[in-house]
């Protein structure tokens, strides 16, 4: 992993998941950061939940900008070299059914603009695996980064139209410019691992739930994963390597089946996962219930689905290595589990 050499750093959503591990990895490099928050009223909680992982001294500085609004954007670029976009949308909390496409959309272009019009040399988009999906029954069974997700597919979600329309948006937005900024993509599977702070990110809101036996029966479905420690590596690498420009890359380990997480929840935690559920959701259930719940309505198309993806290309150029997934699952619950969260 390249550093960056103490040069100024933006960071997007600095309340998320994702941008909390960022910013704490860029200040132990010495870098200084700058992160947007929609609200500065939350600048001293956030700011805490860095503090507990790393000093930032007077190296972390906050940015009022909502992706929605223009106001905010170029103050919050100017200076900087780097650019890292994290922010955009999950279909959970204030954004539960809520419109995911426009807040993204129009979010990453404010977010280029700005940094183009700073003079930033490259740009980091997160975008997501879902981003890279083959339509089922394709002659294409592994995602790659050649893969485009099918959006005349009327049974993709508008979390992954999203995702899927924003990062087309961005490379028509760069290929426009001509130069001189970069653009890398990086596309996330399910992100797993330890928790960041007291606020259990959207992504680790299963295991979480299982802990907590708020599911009652485990539907066939799985998970392609990434720990959240991998694809913070995989950021930082993507921002200064020069073979990474230009370049999208899937981050991803191995695949789960949603009763494999729970058997391994079971297996390592005994009396603190004892309310993990052992019986199966027959299908035929889980269809009937998405006719009547729009949360359940991805996972019922994606009963008995082995979707499988490569992340050869960021282990070629970049020298990149995902540790076990497993070892995320477990190590995120145990995470959850001694701070009480589960």
């Amino acid at each position: 992993m390249t550093r960056t050499n103490g040069d100024e750093v933006l960071v997007t959503g600095g309340s998320g998941y994702l941008a909390g591990w960022i910013i704490a990895a860029l200040l132990r490099q010495g870098s200084r950061v700058r992160t947007t928050v929609r609200s500065l009223a939350r600048e001293g909680e956030v700011r805490a939940a860095i503090a507990a992982h790393v000093d930032p001294g007077d190296r972390l500085s906050f940015f009022e900008a909502d992706l929605l609004k223009d106001e905010g954007w170029e103050r919050a670029a100017a200076g900087c070299r780097h650019v890292l976009h994290v922010a955009s949308p999950m279909p959970v909390r204030e954004y539960a059914r809520q419109d995911l496409v426009r807040p993204a959309r129009e979010g990453v272009l404010r977010v280029l603009k700005a940094a183009s019009g700073a003079g930033v040399d490259r740009v980091v988009m997160t975008s997501s695996l879902n981003a890279a999906m083959p339509r089922a029954g394709s002659s294409s069974a592994v995602a790659d980064e050649e893969t485009w997700t099918d959006l005349s597919d009327r049974k993709v979600s508008n979390y992954t139209r999203s995702k899927t329309l924003a990062e087309q948006d961005a490379w028509a937005y760069a290929r426009s410019l001509g130069g001189p900024m970069e653009l890398v993509t990086v596309l996330p599977a399910f992100i797993q691992g330890p928790v960041f702070s007291k606020d259990v990110s959207g992504s680790l809101e299963l295991v979480a739930r299982l802990l907590k036996g708020e599911v009652s029966a485990l539907p066939q479905v799985g998970f392609s994963i990434v720990d959240i420690r991998d694809l913070v590596d995989l950021h930082l690498s993507a921002l200064t390597s020069p073979a990474a420009k230009g370049q999208r890359f899937i981050a991803a380990s191995d695949f789960l089946w949603m009763s494999e997480i729970a058997q391994l929840l079971r297996d390592r935690f005994g009396a603190d996962a004892a309310k993990v559920p052992v019986r199966r959701a027959p299908d035929l259930m889980v269809r009937f219930a998405a006719r009547f719940d729009p949360s359940l309505r991805e996972i019922a198309s994606n009963l008995g689905k082995r979707r499988e993806c490569s992340a050869e290309k960021a282990k070629r150029l970049l020298a990149w290595r995902a540790r076990p997934a497993a070892e995320s699952i477990i190590d995120g619950a145990r995470s959850m589990i001694e701070a009480r969260l589960a």
